[in-house]
Parts: structure tokens; sequence; C-alpha cells
């Protein structure tokens, strides 16, 4: 069962949402919630930057300016998570080191880490609405990571989407959804492939494990090479509470965990992405 979330503070609008869904999903399940502020110090402050004969008191100056911005930042979004938890208890934890290696080593003590999709984490730009630390994340084979869009609530009731094609990812993932019990709305399992029978038989191994762990699980085979838009348009139509996948796998639906196509759904996703590797 889920007994502890780690959360990445933030202020965007995919952070905010995490930050809700964090609380709503503690206050559910009973675990226990730390809320990870990112402070950069030595990204912030350049400390490794060269820097050019009689600046050094000019980066001095700026170094202490954007400390001072960081520092603001990060109490606002922890008066802000204070008067949203609303008696959920939490703890604070700060990480000063860079967002993808602090979140990294952090992720460790706890069973899932949950990030808004759009989330900075500090000074990151998030290209087209996705952090990159999400990527590295995955890469990198930490605990399973709940990526939240904006405007995305947990609702306890609600179905999750499992996308399944037999990997090892699609596997892991399967398995962790239901061990932390987050399978207490049910869920349908799709799986993807050319022939009907393959896709049958996919789709009924996932749902049978799930539905052997208590997770009211109904199978969805669907025909085709196309397993995005498949996903996409189940999830938009159940609506789904989440979407539960492995990642970075490589080939039929596998495919869809690799470059561009795990981008393209992570960016377009209506639901929050319960990932693991």
């Amino acid at each position: 069962m889920l007994r502890s979330i780690l959360l990445a503070l933030d202020d965007t609008e995919g952070a905010i949402a995490a930050r809700d869904y964090a609380l709503a999903l503690a206050r559910h399940t009973g675990a226990a919630l730390t809320a990870a502020i990112l402070m950069d110090r030595p990204g912030l402050t350049g400390a490794h930057e060269a820097v050019p004969p009689g600046a050094a008191a000019f980066k001095e100056r700026r170094d202490a300016a954007l400390l001072r911005q960081a520092e603001a930042a990060a109490a606002e979004a922890v008066a802000a998570l204070h008067q949203a938890a609303d008696g959920v208890p939490y703890s604070l934890e700060t990480l000063d080191s860079s967002p993808t290696e602090a979140l990294l080593g952090a992720a460790g003590a706890h069973d899932m880490l949950v990030v808004g999709r759009d989330s900075t984490l500090g000074r990151e730009e998030a290209e087209d609405g996705l952090s990159p630390t999400i990527e590295a994340l995955l890469h990198d084979r930490t605990r399973p990571l709940l990526v939240v869009p904006p405007g995305a609530r947990f609702d306890p009731a609600a179905a999750a989407l499992v996308a399944y094609d037999g990997s090892p990812g699609a596997l892991r993932a399967v398995q962790l959804f239901a061990l932390l019990g987050l399978g207490r709305g049910g869920a349908t399992v799709l799986s993807v492939a050319d022939d009907e029978a393959k896709a049958a038989t996919l789709a009924g191994t996932a749902a049978g494990y799930l539905q052997r762990h208590d997770v009211h699980a109904k199978p969805l085979p669907v025909i085709g090479t196309h397993p995005v838009e498949a996903l996409l348009a189940e999830a938009s139509a159940m609506p789904a509470g989440m979407l539960v996948m492995g990642a970075y796998e490589h080939t039929g639906l596998r495919a869809l965990f690799t470059g561009s196509a795990t981008k393209h759904l992570l960016r377009r996703a209506p639901c929050a992405i319960f990932a693991a590797h």
C-alpha cells in the first residue's frame, strides 16, 4: 500500500494541480506526504561559472539577488501548501542540488514522486509545457512517477486506464499500481496489437493480475498500430482518473515509450500519468 509520497513543490499551474492531487491522495490513503523545496544553490549562484576580471562584485550581487528571489518564491509556495493542506499533515524537505539530482536522491525514501507536468523546478524551462526533469527521472529509473497536468484532480472513484503490452516496464507499472493500492476506483486495461487474439491475450493477462489484487479491472483489446491516439481517446472518453504506463521500451506498444512518442503522450494526456520503468 501507498505509505509515503514525495511532492516536488513549485508554483506553475501543473505544480499546483500536483500539490492538490498529492494532498487529496494523502488524505484518502493515509500516506505520509513530504513536500520538497528545490533550491539549486550551485545553479543559482553559478558556482563553477568563470568570472571576467573586475566582475566578481557584480556576480556576488547578482547571485545574492537570485537567491533572495528563489527563497521568496519557495516561501510563497510553502504558504500556499499550508493553506491548501486544510489539516492534511505534511513535512518539508529542502533539496540544495540540481532538480534531477536532488529528486533522484530523495525519491528513494518514498513510494512515489509527484511532479507537475509543467514544473520549472527552479530556473528550468518547461518546453511545450513539459518539464525536462520528468524525462530525466524516467530514464534514471527512480521511484514511480506521477506526472500531473494543469487542472487534473484526484478522484478516488475514477477508474484508471492501464496501457499494457507485456513488456518489463508495463509489467512493473501494473504491479506497482496494484501493490500501492491505487486501483480502488477500478481499471480498464488497453492493449494494442495487429490482431484481435494477441490484443485480447495481453489485455486479459493484466486485467486478471489486477483482479487478483482486488482491482475491478476489465480488458480492452484494440486492433491497430497507433497506441498513442488509442490511449488519448480512451482516457478522454472514460474519463480516466490516471493513465498507468511503463516507460521507455522499444517495440509494438513499447514504441509508445521512446523519444518523441513519450513526450507526445505526456504533453497531451488529460489526466495524471503514473509511470514506472
